[in-house]
């Protein structure tokens, strides 16, 4: 009777088709280079969402080997293409990269999906780094 019951039960309960969730977008730091103005920073950035990001702005406390704050660096990463791996350069001026310890990410200005709200990138937001300094959040 007990099987009965169950096998009643969950013939009962509605089933639905799993459904992949996941959303990531990840931030890599992949090399450091000197410049003659400063140090150049090389990022690739994978969109793993559905849709492209209009507005991708991050703020990047950049730290000194000593881990004191030497600058705020404000950086506008967008457009990024849904499910692509987007190369961007940006500079860090009136600094060797030698004296870069890490790089902080202390937020995120904007992160606005094309025809969407704004999201919460910090929720699913990867962050690496493959360069002498560490890309953290």
């Amino acid at each position: 009777m007990l099987k009965r019951l169950v096998l009643l039960a969950l013939l009962a309960t509605p089933f639905a088709p799993a459904v992949a969730t996941a959303q990531s977008l990840t931030v890599e730091l992949n090399k450091l280079e000197d410049v003659e103005t400063g140090c150049q920073a090389f990022f690739l950035f994978q969109n793993g969402l559905a849709d492209n990001l209009t507005g991708f702005e991050m703020s990047l406390a950049i730290l000194t080997n000593d881990g004191i704050i030497d600058r705020l660096l404000t950086i506008d990463a967008s457009p990024l293409p849904a499910q692509r791996t987007t190369l961007k350069l940006f500079e860090i001026p009136e600094i060797q990269c030698a004296a870069i310890g890490d790089i902080l990410l202390h937020d995120i200005g904007a992160c606005t999906p094309q025809n969407g709200e704004e999201l919460d990138c910090f929720s699913f937001l990867e962050l690496n780094s493959r360069a002498n300094s560490a890309l953290v959040k």
